[in-house]
């Protein structure tokens, strides 16, 4: 299939184009590089540095690669900054995404995959989670992605719109080639193992009075890889006319403290930290079922128990320390995909 991928030089997007390369498939980039890198992105795929709502830009892309299938994963992802500025959610998340649609439409391309966050359940009134639970957004990232869920719903039923949209539950980890970089840095794991190589620093939890069992955020942490696959089987879905929402989540959850405790005996270091005050607008807990996923696209989280993940991502920061960065030249990374169909698999 050619497929057409937004934000693929950020961190999940670029796994999924290593994924979709290893598996055969012709892919073509755009990205305005605010958070990507170009470096992640191999020299086999076509790349379009841009800004996504820029229809001059996009109608002669699809017009030359007419992508059988688009997935969407540029936008504004994170939660403490969308409390203090919501306008640039709604503006990135929902104003050019439907700019961006609706350039798609004109062109005729009607298979859509939408990155999708957990965020839109806001505090749940049970877990784990299924995609019936009310939706609640308890912050800005979270209402902008319910916003752009309801307008693919709408377009489905208008102009025959076939998607599926993926609510991520914390994508972690790292294949061989790629990883977590991003400035500043607000996931949890790369926090806590950037903590361990910068002299003097100390790791920050914020907030451990919720009502958890130790009072730190519960979260539920699935492999990156595990994300790319449930998009692999996305393209089969749409391919097979499904339509719909799912979870992609490892069913299980971690607290803070809990994490910490995984990356040291990975580590084989303490993690210095300290608490600091809770960040508005993070839930208690999140924890998904994926009973769904599992069900209809048959998927499976095979890379996701806690040690590997923090494994992956230990392995991954050792042999790339400046992250992105090279030393000489500038060119963009060299995947070797019979590794990663491995790693991958």
């Amino acid at each position: 299939m050619r497929v057409l991928v937004t934000g693929g030089a950020g961190f999940v997007g670029s796994v999924c184009v290593e994924r979709l390369l290893a598996e055969g498939h012709r892919v073509a980039v755009i990205d305005n590089l605010s958070t990507g890198h170009r470096n992640a992105v191999p020299p086999e795929v076509e790349f379009i540095e841009g800004d996504l709502a820029d229809a001059e830009l996009v109608t002669p892309l699809t017009e030359s690669f007419r992508p059988d299938v688009v997935m969407h994963f540029a936008g504004e992802t994170l939660v403490g900054n969308s409390m203090t500025q919501p306008r640039i959610y709604f503006e990135n998340n929902v104003q050019k995404a439907i700019s961006f649609l609706n350039t798609l439409l004109d062109s005729g391309v009607k298979n859509f995959i939408f990155s999708s966050t957990a965020a839109v359940y806001g505090n749940p009134i049970e877990t784990p989670l299924t995609e019936d639970h009310p939706t609640q957004p308890i912050n800005a990232y979270g209402e902008s992605k319910l916003t752009f869920e309801k307008v693919l719903e709408w377009y489905r039923r208008a102009y025959r719109l076939n998607y599926v949209a993926f609510r991520y539950f914390n994508a972690c980890g790292a294949t061989r080639f790629l990883g977590e970089c991003h400035d500043p840095e607000t996931h949890l794991i790369p926090r806590i193992l950037n903590s361990l190589e910068e002299p003097g620093a100390e790791f920050v939890i914020y907030g451990d009075d919720y009502p958890t069992q130790d009072g730190t955020c519960v979260r539920d942490y699935v492999h990156v890889v595990d994300i790319a696959r449930a998009h692999m089987l996305g393209m089969l879905a749409l391919a097979g006319g499904c339509c719909g929402i799912y979870n992609i989540g490892s069913g299980s959850g971690y607290s803070v403290k809990e994490v910490m405790s995984v990356v040291q005996q990975v580590t084989g270091r303490p993690v210095p930290y300290r608490v600091g005050p809770p960040r508005e607008g993070d839930p208690a807990t999140l924890v998904a079922s994926s009973s769904k996923l599992s069900n209809e696209l048959h998927w499976q989280p095979r890379h996701s128990s806690l040690q590997h993940i923090v494994e992956s991502a230990w392995e991954w920061k050792r042999n790339r320390p400046r992250g992105y960065e090279q030393s000489t030249g500038s060119g963009p990374l060299l995947v070797d995909h019979d590794t990663c169909a491995r790693n991958c698999s």
